[in-house]
């Protein structure tokens, strides 16, 4: 038996080093090229290891588009998206979770039921809606949709609540004099810091990726998102062939993500376990 368990994890292991082989290796293809000439991008057989190593082209790619711009305007919209929008998920997870009104399973299955819309089919009515508001060209229509919640985070946070915060302490809590909001605070909210803290890491990767919102809503170049600028660096910024520039600002966008992922990545595995307790 003891063998045979040797075995399995061996195979499973070597399975495991193949897969991460395959996801790790346009991550190292493309700092790869970002660290190389451009006479040197497509030599045969190609060079992993670049020589010479460069490194002026995220310099050069850093002085000829706005990138801070960039940088500025992603991190307004994760920071007040995430700030504003996961606390109002919290407290309607926990309406849904602890509290008996009419209407609750209705309520909440109607809005489990606006997951199956497409995007593509709200886009335009969304859209001309924000331009009668005036907010085209600006973060707004970025942000404040967001600032309501989203109904996946929402569903999480739900499911994590029924099971993780006894309707006891709830009622111990209000046997000492707390109201609706104090509980939520300061019960609730601390027992559910591990959900916050994924959906969190989770967020920020969605809305710091998001290409479509920022392309339809954004014109100013200064006032695009990380994504956008990237995406224009072709057409405004720099040559269509110098695959190494390109690769240098994909890089620098996905810094933060990076960061985030390896100081959250504990929640990642603590979040797959959380939706998957029963309510």
């Amino acid at each position: 038996m003891a063998k045979e368990r040797r075995l399995i994890n061996a195979i499973i292991y070597a399975l495991l080093l193949v897969g991460s082989v395959f996801m790790l290796g346009p991550l190292i293809w493309t700092i790869s090229t970002s660290l190389k000439t451009q006479a040197h991008v497509f030599d045969v057989p190609p060079q992993w290891v670049p020589n010479p190593v460069t490194w002026a082209n995220y310099s050069d790619v850093w002085d000829k588009a706005p990138l801070l711009h960039g940088f500025m305007n992603s991190a307004i919209i994760v920071v007040t998206v995430l700030s504003v929008g996961l606390f109002v998920a919290a407290m309607a997870a926990y309406a849904f979770s602890k509290f008996d009104f009419p209407f609750k399973e209705a309520i909440f299955m109607a809005l489990l039921g606006t997951m199956m819309i497409p995007y593509s089919v709200v886009m335009i009515p969304q859209y001309i809606g924000f331009s009668e508001l005036g907010w085209v060209d600006t973060l707004l229509p970025l942000i404040v949709p967001g600032l309501f919640g989203n109904i996946v985070t929402i569903f999480f946070f739900r499911q994590f609540m029924q099971g993780a915060i006894p309707n006891d302490l709830i009622d111990a809590a209000k046997i000492d004099g707390c109201g609706y909001f104090r509980t939520f605070t300061t019960v609730a909210l601390p027992i559910a810091k591990p959900a916050i803290a994924a959906q969190a890491a989770l967020g920020f990767m969605g809305i710091w990726n998001d290409f479509m919102g920022p392309l339809i809503y954004l014109h100013t170049p200064e006032k695009q998102t990380i994504q956008v600028l990237i995406a224009s660096m072709q057409s405004n910024y720099i040559s269509n062939s110098n695959y190494p520039s390109m690769m240098a600002a994909s890089i620098i966008a996905l810094l933060p993500v990076i960061i985030v992922f390896f100081l959250a990545q504990r929640y990642f595995i603590e979040s797959m376990a959380i939706s998957g307790i029963k309510g």
